[in-house]
């Protein structure tokens, strides 16, 4: 079984190199092209690999 590690706000946040308040500003957004992201109860957790996948098609978007 391939097990894919959820990160948090702030593990997010290392790993792209930005503050966490941008990423609490980015789940604030709903509807399609919001950020990807699961809700665990009252937490929020984040696959990098969708992440990614969602930053590099809202960059093809703004080109």
């Amino acid at each position: 079984m391939d097990r894919q590690e959820l990160l948090k706000v702030e593990e997010l946040a290392k790993e792209l190199k930005v503050p966490p308040s941008w990423v609490y500003g980015e789940t604030r957004k709903t509807g399609p092209g919001s950020i990807p992201r699961l809700r665990v109860g009252k937490y929020l957790r984040f696959s990098l690999l969708e992440v990614l996948c969602w930053l590099k098609e809202k960059q093809a978007r703004e080109v």
